[in-house]
């Protein structure tokens, strides 16, 4: 079964088209969504969410049609949203067994595993506290556990580390990957840090001013670099092989015992690597086209992609801007 199959998916708000016949097959994993503000990575997390209906087209998402099936997803999609959404006056214990019974759980099994996932998400001495006294750090926690209480085969995450500090988006990323290699669930992850998509996601899914520009893994996606190589041997005089490498026209950034990265000139064919090292009485030991960082191939998707109206240029807005209500 596919997680996501979904075909000509569209939808507007007033005259704001948010969607432009999206179409998409994701396999069951780690999927990372990422776009600029107004891409309509929000609008996409709500109508696999069922709280939006599409303009046109449908699909499934884990077998169930997007249309017709809100009842059936409740119980196996949890949903971690971007806002707070929490209720100052309850206690932490008090909030996911709150979820569990939203999700459709019988209210006693929703207050035993309330308690077993704030403690499996770092709560548990806390789950008799106010929610107004926790900090942000612990509201995202939070937030996760109510997505967790109800065992979901799927989880939504609208930007789980928005608003924290390093060591807190450090520990939730820890927890998220523990989370993900213990019980092997499927995860959407929608966020603005593409660091955290490329530590956390097996498949990649770009979105642009509505439409997919790109979906797969992160192997299909990458580029290798024009020209950029990693280069190391061994043996000969240290200097021999990269002065002549420069005199055949390559930039040289030596990176120390025996390595460097190489610009090399248009036409450059990787043989010549070896011929040179060969007459430097050197050996190669690793020769390895640079391969570009998932910023780096967001930003040539993106400076690719039409136009479909005034948009921001993508470096300026940047993928590290949170995403507005689309």
């Amino acid at each position: 079964m596919q997680l996501v199959d979904i075909h000509h998916v569209s939808r507007s708000y007033g005259k704001f088209q948010a969607l432009r016949d999206v179409s998409l097959s994701l396999d069951l994993g780690t999927i990372g969504l990422v776009g600029n503000n107004g891409a309509g990575k929000s609008t996409l997390l709500k109508i696999l969410l069922g709280l939006l209906a599409p303009d046109t087209g449908g699909g499934t998402i884990l077998g169930c049609d997007i249309r017709h099936s809100t009842s059936d997803l409740r119980g196996r999609i949890g949903y971690m949203p971007e806002a707070a959404a929490v209720v100052p006056v309850l206690k932490g214990v008090e909030f996911v067994t709150l979820a569990g019974d939203l999700y459709g759980m019988p209210h006693r099994d929703a207050r035993r595993r309330a308690h077993e996932v704030l403690s499996y998400v770092g709560l548990g001495e806390l789950r008799y506290r106010r929610l107004e006294e926790y900090s942000a750090g612990n509201v995202q926690r939070l937030k996760l556990a109510a997505a967790l209480v109800h065992d979901p085969q799927l989880l939504l995450l609208d930007e789980p580390t928005n608003g924290l500090d390093p060591a807190g988006r450090i520990g939730m990323l820890r927890l998220l990957e523990d989370l993900i290699a213990e019980t092997g669930k499927s995860v959407i992850l929608c966020t603005h840090l593409l660091g955290d998509v490329e530590r956390l996601c097996d498949q990649i899914v770009v979105l642009h001013q509505g439409t997919v520009l790109r979906s797969g893994t992160m192997a299909e996606l990458r580029h290798s670099i024009a020209g950029r190589f990693e280069l190391q041997w061994q043996g000969g005089d240290p200097t021999g092989l990269p002065a002549a490498l420069v005199k055949e026209g390559c930039e040289v950034k030596l990176l120390g015992d025996g390595k460097a990265q190489i610009s090399a000139p248009r036409d450059w064919h990787t043989t010549r690597f070896f011929e040179l090292a060969r007459a430097a009485d050197s050996t190669l030991t690793l020769l390895r086209p640079e391969q570009e960082d998932l910023a780096r191939m967001f930003f040539r998707v993106t400076d690719q992609a039409p136009s479909a109206g005034v948009a921001a240029d993508p470096r300026a807005a940047s993928a590290s801007t949170a995403e507005g209500g689309t």
